[in-house]
């Protein structure tokens, strides 16, 4: 966004702190599917290829990279399911003049479950570390 606002962008403030949120949901979401694949594997290798094997894709089967009417058909269809497209779909439609608030609030919500989902899977890891030490 900063980069953004110094080459003339300019965005309401509506829009930013609907941005920083979904990216706040995204990053808690990974950040609890991490801490949660560490509980169980408790080897820093194993964490970081497994967070590159799915961190790297996530983002290059995105809309963030390329315009989804220029993916090629099948890379399109793995985007409607990718998380990371889903925070870039609702932040485009947040900063556009029309605003479909639909879509960002369906890809809030499919963002939040994921979280929900994630942070599950986390404290469960957390409670097998513990019986396990």
């Amino acid at each position: 966004m900063g980069v953004a606002y110094a080459v003339g962008a300019r965005f309401s403030a509506t829009a930013v702190l609907l941005m920083l949120g979904l990216s706040a949901l995204l990053g808690a979401a990974v950040c609890a599917l991490s801490d949660g694949l560490a509980l169980v594997a408790r080897q820093e290798e194993t964490l970081i290829g497994a967070v590159q094997f799915v961190a790297l894709p996530a983002t290059f089967l995105s809309s963030g990279l390329m315009a989804s009417n220029l993916m090629p058909g099948w890379v399109a269809d793995i985007a409607c399911f990718n998380p990371v497209n889903w925070a870039v779909e609702a932040s485009r439609s947040a900063v556009s003049s029309g605003t479909d608030w639909s879509l960002v609030a369906t890809r809030t919500g499919f963002l939040a479950a994921l979280l929900l989902g994630c942070a599950t899977l986390g404290t469960r890891a957390f409670g097998a570390y513990q019986r396990s030490v």
